[in-house]
């Protein structure tokens, strides 16, 4: 498959697979048809054997490079979820779908990750063999910030974070750079922005001899990507070690030290309820292979939307920052300490027997 497709650009350049996501008033977050077709467009290129390797980019009002892809399509999922549409089901299933097919793609995956990666863009993104940064880079998984949870295989590629960083990053939603991200295993490589655009061009280019080749060229051109911007690890293990997460937060508050106060701050702005629910899931993501990550983060997106009697966590913070853009969530429970460990658990009920699951196929 090769052609222009409104939103998602994919060409076959050489021997390389090249996709640009072409939403960029948007950041490029995913909508549905997105999610299609880029799953359309890789299972082609998977069975293709004169595609040897792809590569992904996003594009900004400019042109090339610049926003990688911001997310999902916060306003259709408010706009679906509050009408009972089912096209909100369809999205979830089909892009974890298409998460579960990069991580296991079989050829090389060079994600070009310049500027906004956040959520569904880091769904698209840590699957890769190849996860090039720039200095340009916004990284998160701010979900907690909209009553959600890091889904996308979130549970999966952050608590494989080194130490506590999983905990600290899917909670407090904070922002990283490129040679952070390099340090915490969330990228490979980095690249300066204003080399991109050669080395994309190089990919139609050269004569490689097999995908190996391709990954190991774009390789050559990262460079060592200077000091650790987070001094802070050390507490980050020791308060996100906590056992729950009034422990965390009573800790960090009780603290003098300026970092543990303000991260304080940032999760008293979050919901509640979803931090126990996060917290859960990082943890219980540990022992997961990716499938059942995905399943199970597929469970609680369903819980997320549909059943708590009209009390959407996410309905609400979707509301409040995108939507009335009023930044003030009505968040229920309203505060960490009266979360009940019955409103946790719910979340981790499936709603579908396990043959009837609809990531079931999933390996």
């Amino acid at each position: 498959m090769t052609g222009t497709t409104g939103e998602v650009i994919a060409e076959l350049r050489g021997r390389v697979g090249c996709i640009t996501l072409n939403r960029p008033k948007a950041l490029n977050a995913l909508s549905l048809g997105m999610v299609r077709d880029l799953m359309a467009v890789l299972l082609d290129w998977q069975r293709d054997d004169k595609v040897l390797a792809v590569a992904i980019r996003g594009s900004n009002k400019e042109g090339a490079f610049g926003a990688f892809c911001a997310g999902g399509d916060i306003r259709f999922l408010h706009a679906a979820g509050t009408v009972g549409n089912p096209q909100i089901e369809d999205f979830f299933t089909e892009e974890y779908a298409l998460n579960h097919l990069i991580h296991n793609f079989g050829k090389p995956y060079i994600a070009f990750m310049d500027g906004i990666v956040m959520g569904g863009g880091m769904g698209i993104s840590q699957g890769g063999t190849l996860r090039i940064v720039t200095e340009r880079t916004k990284m998160a998984m701010p979900e907690t910030a909209i009553g959600l949870f890091p889904d996308v295989g979130g549970g999966y590629f952050l608590s494989r974070c080194p130490g506590r960083v999983g905990e600290w990053l899917a909670l407090t939603g904070d922002t990283i750079g490129a040679a952070d991200a390099i340090a915490f295993r969330l990228a490979d490589g980095f690249l300066p922005a204003d080399q991109q655009a050669a080395v994309w061009q190089g990919l139609g280019e050269q004569g490689f001899a097999d995908g190996a080749a391709v990954q190991q060229w774009v390789l050559s051109k990262t460079i060592a990507a200077g000091a650790c911007q987070i001094s802070v690890r050390e507490q980050i293990d020791h308060y996100f070690s906590l056992a729950d997460v009034p422990a965390i937060v009573a800790a960090l508050e009780e603290s003098d030290d300026d970092w543990a106060r303000a991260t304080a701050a940032t999760l008293r702005r979050r919901s509640p309820l979803m931090l126990h629910v996060v917290l859960e899931q990082i943890r219980r993501a540990r022992a997961m292979g990716l499938a059942d990550d995905l399943r199970m983060e597929r469970d609680m997106v369903r819980h997320c939307f549909y059943l708590r009697q009209g009390q959407s966590e996410t309905l609400e913070g979707i509301r409040a920052l995108a939507v009335d853009k009023d930044h003030s969530p009505a968040w229920s429970p309203a505060r960490i300490e009266d979360v009940s460990p019955e409103l946790v658990q719910a979340f981790f009920r499936s709603p579908w027997p396990a043959h009837a699951h609809p990531l079931a196929a999933l390996r």
